[in-house]
C-alpha cells in the first residue's frame, strides 16, 4: 500500500513538471507554415530497382532537407511539425520516387495537401520531376535533384493558387481557432494504396 502511494506521488510530481514545461513551451510563436512528413518515410526504406543491383533509401530526410529550403524561400517562416506547435497552415508532404533503369531516369513526385484550422482542406498540389542519372554513380545527388525539382513544382503550383496565397499573405495575428495545430496529423486520411505499398 505504501509503495502504491509513493508511486502515485512520484507520478503526480512528474506530471506537474511536464505540465509546467509544456506551459513554458506554449509561448512559441506560430510559424506561418508547418510541414509534416509521415514517420514511415523516415523508418521504412524504399527500393530503387536495377537488374544487377538495388538501391535502398529513406525518403523522409531527403524530402525534409529539400522542402525546408524551397518552402522557406517562398513563404519565409516554415517549420517541421511537432506536437505542441501550430501555424497558419499545415502542409502534408507525401513523396514518391521511381527509377527506370532502361532510360536512366529518376521520376520524382511530391504531393502536398494543405490544411488550415482544424482540418479544413485547402487543396492538393502535385509536383513531378524527371532527372537523368545512374543508380550506381552519384545516386544521392540525382535523388536529391529529383525531389528538389518536384518540391519546386509544388511550390510554384501553390503560389499560382490565388485563394491559397491570400491565406498565406494574411499578416494579421491568427486566433487560436484559425491556427492549425500539428497534433491533428493523426486525423489525416491515409490513402489505402499508400498504406499497403510496403
Amino acid at each position: 500500500m505504501k509503495l502504491n502511494i509513493i508511486k502515485l506521488i512520484a507520478l503526480l510530481a512528474i506530471g506537474s513538471s511536464v505540465n509546467a514545461y509544456a506551459a513554458e513551451g506554449g509561448d512559441n510563436k506560430a510559424s506561418q507554415l508547418q510541414m509534416y512528413i509521415q514517420p514511415v518515410d523516415y523508418t521504412n526504406p524504399i527500393r530503387l530497382w536495377h537488374p544487377y543491383y538495388d538501391y535502398w533509401m529513406y525518403q523522409g530526410p531527403v524530402v525534409e532537407k529539400v522542402a525546408i529550403t524551397k518552402f522557406t524561400e517562398a513563404y519565409g517562416d516554415v517549420g517541421m511539425c511537432e506536437v505542441s506547435q501550430s501555424g497558419k497552415a499545415l502542409v502534408w508532404l507525401q513523396p514518391k520516387l521511381f527509377y527506370n533503369p532502361q532510360v536512366q531516369l529518376f521520376y520524382g513526385e511530391v504531393t502536398a495537401d494543405v490544411y488550415k484550422g482544424i482540418g479544413e482542406h485547402l487543396g492538393e498540389y502535385v509536383g513531378k520531376s524527371q532527372v537523368r542519372g545512374f543508380l550506381n554513380m552519384h545516386a544521392e545527388a540525382s535523388i536529391e535533384e529529383a525531389y528538389a525539382l518536384a518540391v519546386a513544382d509544388v511550390v510554384a503550383k501553390m503560389q499560382a493558387d490565388t485563394s491559397l496565397q491570400t491565406r498565406m499573405s494574411n499578416k494579421a495575428k491568427s486566433s487560436t481557432a484559425e491556427s492549425t495545430p500539428c497534433g491533428m496529423v493523426t486525423l489525416f486520411p491515409t490513402k489505402k494504396i499508400r498504406a499497403m505499398s510496403f
